[in-house]
Protein backbone atom coordinates (compact mmCIF):
# COMPACT_ATOMS: atom_id res chain seq x y z
CA UNK A 1 0.00 0.00 0.00
CA UNK A 2 1.56 3.31 -1.08
CA UNK A 3 1.62 6.25 1.30
CA UNK A 4 0.11 9.64 0.54
CA UNK A 5 2.61 11.72 -1.50
CA UNK A 6 3.82 15.02 -0.05
CA UNK A 7 3.30 17.66 -2.75
CA UNK A 8 4.03 20.68 -0.55
CA UNK A 9 7.33 22.54 -0.40
CA UNK A 10 9.14 22.54 2.91
CA UNK A 11 10.69 25.66 4.42
CA UNK A 12 14.13 24.38 3.45
CA UNK A 13 13.02 23.84 -0.14
CA UNK A 14 11.58 27.34 -0.34
CA UNK A 15 14.83 28.75 1.05
CA UNK A 16 16.75 26.79 -1.57
CA UNK A 17 14.45 28.16 -4.27
CA UNK A 18 15.01 31.73 -3.12
CA UNK A 19 18.79 31.32 -3.13
CA UNK A 20 18.86 29.77 -6.61
CA UNK A 21 16.46 32.37 -8.01
CA UNK A 22 18.55 35.22 -6.61
CA UNK A 23 21.68 33.79 -8.21
CA UNK A 24 19.97 33.32 -11.57
CA UNK A 25 18.44 36.81 -11.44
CA UNK A 26 21.91 38.28 -11.02
CA UNK A 27 23.86 36.03 -13.40
CA UNK A 28 21.43 34.62 -15.98
CA UNK A 29 19.62 37.52 -17.59
CA UNK A 30 17.59 36.64 -20.70
CA UNK A 31 19.63 38.97 -22.90
CA UNK A 32 22.83 37.25 -21.78
CA UNK A 33 21.40 33.80 -22.57
CA UNK A 34 20.34 34.95 -26.04
CA UNK A 35 23.79 36.40 -26.70
CA UNK A 36 25.48 33.24 -25.46
CA UNK A 37 23.50 30.82 -27.65
CA UNK A 38 24.58 32.81 -30.70
CA UNK A 39 28.17 31.74 -30.05
CA UNK A 40 29.98 28.42 -30.37
CA UNK A 41 30.06 28.11 -26.55
CA UNK A 42 26.44 28.22 -25.32
CA UNK A 43 27.19 26.79 -21.87
CA UNK A 44 27.72 29.32 -19.08
CA UNK A 45 30.70 27.90 -17.21
CA UNK A 46 30.82 30.79 -14.73
CA UNK A 47 27.20 30.19 -13.77
CA UNK A 48 27.84 26.45 -13.50
CA UNK A 49 30.76 27.14 -11.16
CA UNK A 50 28.57 29.32 -8.96
CA UNK A 51 25.82 26.70 -8.82
CA UNK A 52 27.99 23.62 -8.50
CA UNK A 53 31.00 24.76 -6.51
CA UNK A 54 29.71 27.92 -4.83
CA UNK A 55 26.34 26.52 -3.71
CA UNK A 56 27.19 22.82 -3.75
CA UNK A 57 24.16 21.94 -5.89
CA UNK A 58 25.96 19.43 -8.12
CA UNK A 59 26.16 16.97 -5.25
CA UNK A 60 22.61 17.10 -3.91
CA UNK A 61 21.93 13.46 -4.80
CA UNK A 62 25.31 12.22 -3.60
CA UNK A 63 25.55 10.91 0.00
CA UNK A 64 27.64 12.95 2.40
CA UNK A 65 30.12 10.13 2.92
CA UNK A 66 30.87 10.27 -0.82
CA UNK A 67 31.45 14.00 -0.99
CA UNK A 68 27.91 15.21 -1.65
CA UNK A 69 25.12 17.00 0.19
CA UNK A 70 22.99 13.95 0.99
CA UNK A 71 19.76 15.62 -0.12
CA UNK A 72 16.92 14.06 -2.10
CA UNK A 73 15.18 14.36 -5.45
CA UNK A 74 12.79 16.88 -3.93
CA UNK A 75 15.55 19.45 -3.51
CA UNK A 76 16.89 18.70 -6.98
CA UNK A 77 13.40 19.28 -8.37
CA UNK A 78 13.31 22.75 -6.82
CA UNK A 79 16.65 23.61 -8.44
CA UNK A 80 15.42 22.36 -11.82
CA UNK A 81 12.25 24.45 -11.54
CA UNK A 82 14.37 27.57 -11.19
CA UNK A 83 16.77 26.54 -13.95
CA UNK A 84 13.75 25.98 -16.18
CA UNK A 85 12.38 29.42 -15.34
CA UNK A 86 15.68 30.92 -16.48
CA UNK A 87 16.39 28.44 -19.34
CA UNK A 88 19.85 28.40 -17.81
CA UNK A 89 22.50 27.02 -20.20
CA UNK A 90 24.17 24.73 -17.65
CA UNK A 91 24.56 20.92 -17.68
CA UNK A 92 22.75 20.40 -14.38
CA UNK A 93 20.22 17.81 -15.50
CA UNK A 94 22.75 15.84 -17.51
CA UNK A 95 25.59 15.86 -14.97
CA UNK A 96 24.10 16.36 -11.50
CA UNK A 97 21.14 14.07 -12.20
CA UNK A 98 21.60 11.66 -15.12
CA UNK A 99 25.33 10.93 -14.87
CA UNK A 100 25.20 11.01 -11.07
CA UNK A 101 22.32 8.52 -10.91
CA UNK A 102 24.22 6.16 -13.22
CA UNK A 103 27.27 6.36 -10.98
CA UNK A 104 25.17 5.79 -7.87
CA UNK A 105 23.97 2.56 -9.46
CA UNK A 106 27.56 1.54 -10.15
CA UNK A 107 28.91 2.70 -6.81
CA UNK A 108 32.03 4.45 -8.15
CA UNK A 109 33.01 6.63 -5.19
CA UNK A 110 35.88 8.56 -6.79
CA UNK A 111 33.99 9.71 -9.86
CA UNK A 112 30.90 10.45 -7.78
CA UNK A 113 32.93 12.76 -5.56
CA UNK A 114 34.38 14.48 -8.62
CA UNK A 115 30.93 15.14 -10.07
CA UNK A 116 29.56 16.21 -6.69
CA UNK A 117 32.28 18.85 -6.40
CA UNK A 118 31.20 20.38 -9.71
CA UNK A 119 34.76 20.53 -10.97
CA UNK A 120 34.09 17.53 -13.23
CA UNK A 121 31.09 17.42 -15.58
CA UNK A 122 29.72 14.06 -16.63
CA UNK A 123 27.43 12.97 -19.44
CA UNK A 124 25.73 9.62 -19.91
CA UNK A 125 26.32 8.65 -23.54
CA UNK A 126 22.79 7.59 -24.44
CA UNK A 127 20.45 9.52 -26.70
CA UNK A 128 18.52 12.36 -25.11
CA UNK A 129 15.30 11.04 -26.69
CA UNK A 130 15.38 7.64 -24.95
CA UNK A 131 12.65 6.79 -22.46
CA UNK A 132 13.29 4.66 -19.36
CA UNK A 133 13.23 1.05 -20.47
CA UNK A 134 14.03 1.79 -24.12
CA UNK A 135 16.84 -0.01 -25.90
CA UNK A 136 20.04 2.01 -26.05
CA UNK A 137 23.04 1.89 -28.35
CA UNK A 138 26.21 0.28 -27.02
CA UNK A 139 29.74 0.49 -28.39
CA UNK A 140 32.08 -2.36 -29.23
CA UNK A 141 34.92 -3.42 -26.92
CA UNK A 142 38.06 -4.76 -28.55
CA UNK A 143 41.35 -5.38 -26.76
CA UNK A 144 40.15 -3.24 -23.88
CA UNK A 145 39.42 -0.24 -26.14
CA UNK A 146 36.04 1.20 -27.14
CA UNK A 147 34.86 1.63 -30.73
CA UNK A 148 31.59 3.06 -32.01
CA UNK A 149 29.38 6.08 -32.53
CA UNK A 150 26.64 7.44 -30.28
CA UNK A 151 24.25 10.17 -31.39
CA UNK A 152 22.08 12.74 -29.65
CA UNK A 153 24.19 13.00 -26.49
CA UNK A 154 23.11 16.05 -24.50
CA UNK A 155 25.83 18.37 -23.18
CA UNK A 156 28.61 16.11 -24.46
CA UNK A 157 30.46 19.18 -25.72
CA UNK A 158 31.00 20.46 -22.19
CA UNK A 159 31.56 17.11 -20.43
CA UNK A 160 34.88 16.09 -18.92
CA UNK A 161 33.96 12.42 -18.67
CA UNK A 162 31.55 10.29 -20.69
CA UNK A 163 29.74 7.28 -19.26
CA UNK A 164 29.56 4.88 -22.20
CA UNK A 165 27.53 1.63 -22.35
CA UNK A 166 29.32 -1.21 -24.15
CA UNK A 167 28.23 -4.42 -25.82
CA UNK A 168 29.84 -6.52 -23.11
CA UNK A 169 27.21 -5.19 -20.70
CA UNK A 170 29.50 -2.77 -18.90
CA UNK A 171 29.35 0.96 -18.35
CA UNK A 172 32.71 2.62 -19.00
CA UNK A 173 34.15 5.97 -17.96
CA UNK A 174 35.89 7.61 -20.92
CA UNK A 175 37.76 10.89 -20.80
CA UNK A 176 36.03 13.33 -23.15
CA UNK A 177 39.30 14.28 -24.81
CA UNK A 178 39.70 10.65 -25.91
CA UNK A 179 36.53 10.90 -28.03
CA UNK A 180 35.63 12.87 -31.12
CA UNK A 181 32.65 15.07 -30.25
CA UNK A 182 30.80 16.69 -33.14
CA UNK A 183 27.94 19.12 -32.60
CA UNK A 184 24.56 18.24 -34.09
CA UNK A 185 21.83 20.66 -35.09
CA UNK A 186 19.85 21.35 -31.90
CA UNK A 187 16.46 23.02 -31.59
CA UNK A 188 17.23 23.99 -27.99
CA UNK A 189 20.49 25.90 -28.22
CA UNK A 190 20.78 26.06 -24.43
CA UNK A 191 21.09 22.26 -24.25
CA UNK A 192 23.04 21.22 -27.35
CA UNK A 193 23.40 17.62 -28.45
CA UNK A 194 26.37 16.01 -30.16
CA UNK A 195 27.66 12.87 -31.80
CA UNK A 196 30.32 10.99 -29.84
CA UNK A 197 32.72 8.83 -31.83
CA UNK A 198 35.14 6.44 -30.16
CA UNK A 199 38.05 5.06 -32.20
CA UNK A 200 40.02 2.91 -29.80
CA UNK A 201 39.32 5.05 -26.74
CA UNK A 202 40.48 3.69 -23.38
CA UNK A 203 37.78 3.25 -20.77
CA UNK A 204 37.46 2.18 -17.16
CA UNK A 205 34.65 -0.24 -16.38
CA UNK A 206 32.38 1.11 -13.66
CA UNK A 207 29.72 -1.58 -13.43
CA UNK A 208 26.74 -3.00 -15.31
CA UNK A 209 25.24 -0.68 -17.91
CA UNK A 210 21.66 -1.96 -17.92
CA UNK A 211 20.58 -1.08 -14.35
CA UNK A 212 22.65 2.11 -14.36
CA UNK A 213 21.08 3.45 -17.56
CA UNK A 214 17.58 2.46 -16.47
CA UNK A 215 17.97 4.21 -13.13
CA UNK A 216 19.43 7.33 -14.72
CA UNK A 217 16.71 7.65 -17.37
CA UNK A 218 13.92 7.12 -14.85
CA UNK A 219 15.25 9.89 -12.62
CA UNK A 220 15.78 12.12 -15.66
CA UNK A 221 12.20 11.65 -16.87
CA UNK A 222 10.75 12.30 -13.43
CA UNK A 223 12.81 15.39 -12.68
CA UNK A 224 12.48 16.78 -16.20
CA UNK A 225 8.85 17.47 -15.26
CA UNK A 226 10.10 20.02 -12.72
CA UNK A 227 12.15 21.79 -15.38
CA UNK A 228 9.06 21.80 -17.61
CA UNK A 229 7.08 23.24 -14.70
CA UNK A 230 9.59 26.08 -14.47
CA UNK A 231 9.24 26.80 -18.19
CA UNK A 232 5.43 26.76 -18.03
CA UNK A 233 5.27 28.87 -14.87
CA UNK A 234 7.54 31.52 -16.38
CA UNK A 235 5.43 31.60 -19.54
CA UNK A 236 2.21 32.06 -17.57
CA UNK A 237 3.62 34.66 -15.17
CA UNK A 238 5.22 36.77 -17.90
CA UNK A 239 2.14 36.60 -20.09
CA UNK A 240 -0.14 37.77 -17.29
CA UNK A 241 2.28 40.60 -16.48
CA UNK A 242 2.47 41.69 -20.11
CA UNK A 243 -1.30 41.63 -20.62
CA UNK A 244 -1.81 43.74 -17.51
CA UNK A 245 0.55 46.40 -18.93
CA UNK A 246 -0.35 46.27 -22.63
CA UNK A 247 -3.30 48.52 -23.47
CA UNK A 248 -5.72 48.53 -26.37
CA UNK A 249 -8.74 50.80 -26.73
CA UNK A 250 -7.48 52.53 -23.59
CA UNK A 251 -7.83 49.44 -21.39
CA UNK A 252 -5.48 46.59 -20.39
CA UNK A 253 -5.53 43.77 -22.91
CA UNK A 254 -5.75 41.29 -20.05
CA UNK A 255 -9.23 42.60 -19.25
CA UNK A 256 -10.75 41.13 -22.40
CA UNK A 257 -12.97 38.15 -21.64
CA UNK A 258 -11.55 35.83 -24.29
CA UNK A 259 -8.00 36.29 -23.01
CA UNK A 260 -9.11 35.81 -19.41
CA UNK A 261 -10.53 32.42 -20.38
CA UNK A 262 -7.30 31.37 -22.08
CA UNK A 263 -5.22 32.44 -19.09
CA UNK A 264 -7.56 30.69 -16.65
CA UNK A 265 -7.28 27.46 -18.61
CA UNK A 266 -3.50 27.78 -18.71
CA UNK A 267 -3.37 28.46 -14.97
CA UNK A 268 -5.31 25.24 -14.30
CA UNK A 269 -2.90 23.27 -16.48
CA UNK A 270 0.15 24.72 -14.70
CA UNK A 271 -1.35 23.97 -11.27
CA UNK A 272 -1.94 20.37 -12.30
CA UNK A 273 1.58 20.19 -13.74
CA UNK A 274 2.96 21.36 -10.41
CA UNK A 275 1.17 18.52 -8.65
CA UNK A 276 2.43 15.99 -11.20
CA UNK A 277 6.02 17.23 -11.00
CA UNK A 278 6.01 17.32 -7.21
CA UNK A 279 4.54 13.84 -7.16
CA UNK A 280 7.33 12.53 -9.37
CA UNK A 281 10.02 14.15 -7.24
CA UNK A 282 8.48 12.77 -4.05
CA UNK A 283 8.14 9.29 -5.58
CA UNK A 284 11.80 9.28 -6.63
CA UNK A 285 12.80 10.36 -3.13
CA UNK A 286 10.60 7.80 -1.33
CA UNK A 287 10.73 4.93 -3.82
CA UNK A 288 6.93 4.54 -3.68
CA UNK A 289 5.16 3.72 -6.99
CA UNK A 290 8.02 5.41 -8.79
CA UNK A 291 7.61 4.00 -12.29
CA UNK A 292 3.89 4.76 -12.46
CA UNK A 293 4.11 8.28 -11.03
CA UNK A 294 7.08 9.22 -13.24
CA UNK A 295 5.18 8.09 -16.34
CA UNK A 296 2.10 10.06 -15.27
CA UNK A 297 4.17 13.20 -14.69
CA UNK A 298 6.02 13.04 -17.97
CA UNK A 299 2.91 12.18 -19.98
CA UNK A 300 1.24 15.34 -18.62
CA UNK A 301 4.21 17.72 -18.39
CA UNK A 302 5.33 17.82 -22.02
CA UNK A 303 2.09 19.04 -23.65
CA UNK A 304 1.44 21.57 -20.87
CA UNK A 305 4.89 23.15 -21.15
CA UNK A 306 4.59 23.40 -24.93
CA UNK A 307 1.07 24.85 -24.69
CA UNK A 308 2.18 27.44 -22.12
CA UNK A 309 5.09 28.57 -24.29
CA UNK A 310 2.91 28.70 -27.39
CA UNK A 311 0.26 30.77 -25.60
CA UNK A 312 2.96 33.13 -24.31
CA UNK A 313 4.28 33.60 -27.84
CA UNK A 314 0.84 34.35 -29.27
CA UNK A 315 -0.41 36.57 -26.46
CA UNK A 316 2.72 38.72 -26.53
CA UNK A 317 1.79 39.65 -30.08
CA UNK A 318 4.46 41.05 -32.40
CA UNK A 319 7.14 41.47 -29.74
CA UNK A 320 6.91 37.78 -28.93
CA UNK A 321 8.03 36.97 -32.47
CA UNK A 322 11.30 38.87 -32.16
CA UNK A 323 14.70 37.33 -31.46
CA UNK A 324 15.35 39.93 -28.75
CA UNK A 325 12.46 38.67 -26.61
CA UNK A 326 13.32 35.46 -24.70
CA UNK A 327 10.05 33.64 -25.43
CA UNK A 328 11.65 31.69 -28.27
CA UNK A 329 14.15 30.21 -25.80
CA UNK A 330 11.30 28.85 -23.70
CA UNK A 331 9.36 27.51 -26.66
CA UNK A 332 12.44 25.71 -27.97
CA UNK A 333 13.23 24.31 -24.53
CA UNK A 334 9.62 23.12 -24.13
CA UNK A 335 9.61 21.52 -27.59
CA UNK A 336 12.97 19.82 -27.03
CA UNK A 337 11.93 18.63 -23.57
CA UNK A 338 8.76 17.13 -25.05
CA UNK A 339 10.85 14.43 -26.75
CA UNK A 340 13.58 14.18 -24.10
CA UNK A 341 13.66 10.99 -22.02
CA UNK A 342 10.58 9.69 -23.82
CA UNK A 343 7.64 11.42 -25.50
CA UNK A 344 4.30 11.80 -23.77
CA UNK A 345 2.99 9.00 -25.98
CA UNK A 346 5.80 6.66 -24.98
CA UNK A 347 5.08 7.30 -21.31
CA UNK A 348 1.37 6.72 -21.80
CA UNK A 349 2.11 3.37 -23.41
CA UNK A 350 4.46 2.46 -20.57
CA UNK A 351 1.85 3.53 -18.02
CA UNK A 352 -0.85 1.48 -19.71
CA UNK A 353 1.36 -1.60 -19.60
CA UNK A 354 2.17 -1.07 -15.93
CA UNK A 355 -1.47 -0.81 -14.87
CA UNK A 356 -2.60 -3.50 -17.32
CA UNK A 357 -4.71 -1.13 -19.41
CA UNK A 358 -3.98 -2.10 -22.98
CA UNK A 359 -5.32 -0.33 -26.06
CA UNK A 360 -8.22 -2.08 -27.88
Amino acid sequence: MSTQPDLLYSEEEEALRAAVRDLLTDHCAPADVIARVETDAPHDRALWKSLAEGMGLAGLLVPEDRGGQGASHREVAVVLEELGRAVAPVPYLTSAVVATEALLACGDADLLAALASGRTIGALAVGLHLAPGAAFTAVRVQDGLLHGELRGIADASVADVLLVPAEDGGLYAVEANAATITAQASLDLTRPVATVRLDGAPGRRLGDAEPAVRRALRAAAGLLASEQLGVADWALTETVRYLEERKQFNRPVGGFQALKHRLAQLWLEVVNLRAAARGAADALASGEDTDVIVSVAQAYAAPVAVHAAEEALQLHGGIGMTWEHPIHLYLKRAKADSIAYGTAGAHREALAARVDLQAP
